[in-house]
């Protein structure tokens, strides 16, 4: 772990000597300088709270503490982020403490601007728990599940085909996709898209409203997403594409995984290592730049080519088949000098 006390000087030879000359690259000298990075803003953000800090003892910095009046900065934190995402703090006259900077900051009731500048910086959602409580019941589709590829001369089967032709989706992607809605039940007026495995059976659905009106856009059911989305659709042979949504997969068309989220689970992590994929297309929406690269530095561990489609303000179902093709095919593979970038840029954001 790089000192937080590190020079500025010392900090610029580092990044001149690894980031800017490709000869001399070194990765794991350019993961300290994001470490050191990424402590320097939570200094930052910690001084713009509690006033200015002191280094006492290794990452810990020591502030005037806010539960108590002492003359001497008795609030230490530790700005060392663990793989939990914690940073132990503690107030040695008051005695309280905790394991993260956000319970500091419940504490202190600060406003939402400033732990939405903590999530940012100690990137919350890498740290979240991906394993979830599998509920033992096989999984079936809503009783009132209709396919769409069977014409109704009713107001709904018209408004689902309509809004799903707004989304770029035609007869064949329904057909191949298996989608339907519901036009009663707890899915009324819904489209409902289901996911099944390499066997055929149903392992996830998701559902959309197709009425403007409907409060509740989305309704998933209460099971886990540790699955391979669309996996009776994927040939291992072939490049994957990893995507966020349903909708996304499905305007991609070919061999794309649907990670119903921004996080890759444990199933399909391990089914892509397994099947020995050789090429791999992240493509997340904008808002999850440090999830994709998250991802990506996974896959480039195992050996992967790694792809990393650089999206701006639409996602794939919104920038359409044609646009998002073009963009897959003028991806050029991820380097660790990019990733480096990227990470570095978002930092600042």
């Amino acid at each position: 772990m790089l000192c937080i006390l590190l020079n500025d000087d010392s900090l610029d030879r580092l990044i001149v000597s690894n980031i800017y000359n490709t000869n001399t690259f070194d990765l794991s000298v350019n993961f300290i300088i994001i470490d050191y990075m990424k402590n320097l803003k939570l200094l930052q953000l910690l001084e713009s709270v509690l006033g200015k800090g002191k280094q006492t003892s290794g990452t810990n910095i020591a502030f005037f503490s806010p539960f108590t009046s002492h003359y001497k900065p008795k609030l230490e934190i530790d700005l060392n982020t663990t793989s939990e995402g914690q940073n132990a703090w503690h107030c040695w006259i008051s005695d309280k403490k905790g394991r993260s900077i956000r319970s500091l900051f419940k504490q202190l009731n600060l406003p939402k601007e400033k732990f939405d500048k903590l999530n940012r910086i100690i990137e919350v959602s890498k740290y979240r728990d991906t394993k979830e409580t599998k509920i033992e019941y096989s999984l079936q589709l809503p009783n009132e599940y209709q396919p769409l590829w069977i014409e109704k001369k009713t107001p709904d089967y018209r408004n689902a085909i309509h809004y799903l032709k707004t989304r770029g989706i035609n007869i064949f992607d329904i057909i191949r996709y298996r989608i339907g809605y519901a036009d009663s039940g707890q899915y009324s007026g819904k489209i409902i898209i289901p996911s099944y495995d390499i066997n055929g059976q149903l392992n996830y659905f998701v559902s959309r409203a197709y009425y403007k009106s409907d409060p509740h856009k989305h309704k998933n059911p209460q099971t886990s997403k540790d699955i391979i989305g669309f996996e009776m659709l994927i040939n291992w042979n072939e490049p994957i594409i990893l995507c966020e949504g349903a909708f996304d997969a499905i305007t991609i068309k070919r061999n794309a995984i649907p990670l119903f989220g921004k996080i890759i689970q444990p199933i399909l992590q391990k089914k892509i290592i397994e099947e020995h994929v050789k090429d791999i297309y992240i493509c997340l929406d904008s808002d999850a730049i440090n999830n994709a690269i998250e991802i990506a530095k996974k896959f480039m561990a195992e050996g992967l080519n790694v792809y990393f489609v650089e999206l701006s303000d639409k996602d794939p179902n919104e920038l359409g088949y044609k646009k998002i093709t073009e963009k897959l095919e003028d991806t050029y593979q991820f380097s660790f000098e990019r990733m480096m970038e990227l990470k570095i840029d978002s930092l600042w954001k």
